[in-house]
């Protein structure tokens, strides 16, 4: 079937779904695989659930009118999303990096909304497949749109922006992450400049970018770029770090005006998020007091940079992900924070390759000039590094441990990969 045609019964539906689960009424299900599932077997139930149309691409499940079947139903659904962006005709600003993407997506969206009704990213819908399915739900009232873009793979994102096509776009940074996948730190560098390759080849496309990061700097060559970084007055936006105590605050300048920030943010290094978001307001004209409201107002989770305060102790639990740059620059704004009696409790870090325990054991020769009060290590990785650090092979056993000897008055630092599940500790600290 042509798009074009397929676009049409889209139209009807107005929105679709990959779920039997959530099969709106009038919706369009497309019928995905996976390793463990084929959707194409549940067409007929996401009918009798309300979808006024089922997508297969098996032939012996098209066996009703308003079962529609093609070639691929992954390649289907991309095709879908790019088609609406089309006739959408949304501004969209695309947005990957190895670290901050989705707290820097959160960042740009609130501040965009101050002025713009704003479609974004949800979650962490950023692959092969969120990605279309947040293009489909552009609607007219949407004046821009903030599409996140994950990779661990080479040539993802690029498949990602030929989806999106995006007007503008922003990479956080670049670092050590899904080495196994990537093969090396310069293929993370190539994979996350395909977002750059594409804006080349688009008329008047341009990148919001970090001045400070050679390599980023590097890599955007030959593309128009509007840049932000720290304490540097040429610049289009400027920051300067005031205090981490324990939240981040900062101050911008933006033609020679200076502000100040006062936010809920745990984390020096999201300083650049939060310089990147003003960036992009302050070139969609949203006025500055309202891009620091917005800033202020803005309160982080899904475990990521989240301050939780107990009954016993000051949580910060960023362990939604964990890879050698994330770790270290958490760690480092752990040794800024001036608070006392501080503890790490530090999980594997996954995907590292070839390079999992060179890379453990520089985060643990780091740990040992920090001068923490207690630091406990999770995990297998850790394990064969640990030196004379406390060390438990899963959270389970460090659970046992805190039922034991439960800490008090102390501000905790919980990260790792999000496999290690240190996100559970919350429940017994």
């Amino acid at each position: 079937m042509e798009i074009s045609t397929l676009y049409n019964c889209f139209k009807e539906c107005g929105c679709v779904t990959t779920d039997t689960r959530n099969c709106p009424e009038g919706s369009m299900f497309i019928a995905l695989k996976g390793e463990t599932f084929n959707g194409n077997a549940f067409a007929r139930q996401a009918l009798e659930k309300g979808c006024r149309y089922a997508v297969v691409d098996e032939p012996r499940y098209a066996d009703a009118e308003n079962i529609i079947l093609v070639d691929d139903c992954l390649k289907t659904l991309q095709a879908l999303a790019r088609e609406h962006r089309r006739q959408m005709g949304t501004r969209i600003i695309g947005i990957t990096g190895t670290n901050g993407k989705t707290t820097t997506k959160e960042l740009i969206a609130t501040v965009l909304q101050k002025r713009y009704k704003v479609l974004y990213t949800q979650g962490n819908l950023n692959n092969h497949i969120g990605v279309p399915l947040t293009l489909l739900g552009l609607k007219e009232e949407h004046e821009l749109a903030v599409v996140e873009m994950g990779a661990n793979h080479p040539g993802e994102i690029r498949t990602l922006v030929n989806i999106a096509e995006p007007d503008c776009g922003l990479i956080t940074n670049v670092g050590k992450a899904h080495l196994e996948g990537f093969g090396s730190f310069e293929g993370v560098v190539k994979t996350k400049s395909e977002l750059y390759d594409y804006l080349r080849s688009k008329e008047n496309a341009f990148a919001f970018l970090d001045k400070d990061n050679d390599v980023l700097c590097q890599a955007s060559a030959g593309l128009a770029t509007i840049g932000y970084g720290m304490e540097n007055d040429a610049l289009y936006v400027s920051g300067k770090l005031r205090a981490c105590a324990p939240f981040l605050s900062f101050e911008w300048e933006h033609e020679g005006v200076n502000y100040d920030v006062n936010t809920h943010l745990i984390g020096a290094y999201n300083v650049k998020n939060a310089l990147a978001a003003i960036a992009v307001g302050c070139h969609f004209e949203v006025p500055a007091q309202a891009i620091c409201e917005a800033l202020e107002g803005y309160i982080p989770s899904n475990n990521r940079s989240q301050l939780t305060e107990t009954a016993d102790n000051h949580l910060i639990v960023d362990a939604y992900n964990a890879n050698p740059t994330s770790m270290r620059a958490a760690l480092e704004n752990f040794r800024l924070m001036e608070v006392p009696h501080k503890v790490a409790v530090l999980g594997d870090m996954k995907e590292l390759g070839e390079g999992s325990v060179e890379e453990h054991r520089q985060i643990v020769s780091l740990l040992t000039t920090l001068g923490l009060e207690k630091v406990i290590l999770v995990g297998a990785e850790f394990g064969k590094v640990c030196g004379n650090f406390e060390h438990y092979p899963d959270v389970e056993a460090v659970k046992e441990l805190f039922a034991k000897s439960k800490p008090k008055g102390k501000f905790i630092l919980i990260k790792g990969s999000n496999s290690m599940k240190l996100f559970t500790l919350k429940e017994v600290l």
